[in-house]
């Protein structure tokens, strides 16, 4: 289980991502509160991280590594319009967590198969344990 300063982290790093192309629009806003929810993080210290980002906090479990991918892939997809500059973004937050550079650009390759560029969790979770065994 992650504690309250590595939720906040992980918070904050979404939405350092989602503020890539400056604005972020009300469906990623959506997105990133229904995770603040899920975190049990309340809406003034989620409102709180927009003006102040906490520093990122290295998740010791990888398998919440993997989650925590899994949401800023979804969060890079919300608008279906991926930037060259978010790919990059998120292949270099996949490897500041730990993740193998093989399995993040599998999956970055292999997202624009599947509807609406979701990768379902399962599928990404092969991928990860190929790399990882």
């Amino acid at each position: 289980m992650i504690n309250r300063v590595e939720k906040l982290s992980l918070l904050s790093e979404m939405i350092a991502f989602a503020q890539t192309d400056e604005n972020i629009k009300a469906i990623e806003y959506k997105f990133l509160y229904s995770i603040a929810k899920q975190l049990e993080i309340s809406k003034e210290d989620f409102k709180y991280l927009f003006e102040h980002p906490v520093n990122y906090v290295h998740l010791k479990s990888h398998s919440e590594r993997i989650v925590q991918f899994h949401r800023l892939v979804l969060l890079m997809n919300l608008d279906h319009k991926v930037a060259p500059k978010q790919l990059v973004k998120i292949h270099n937050f996949g490897l500041r967590m730990g993740l193998s550079h093989e399995s993040i650009n599998r999956v970055l390759d292999l997202m624009d198969s599947f509807p609406n560029k979701i990768v379902p969790p399962d599928f990404l979770i092969d991928i990860f344990k190929v790399q990882y065994n």
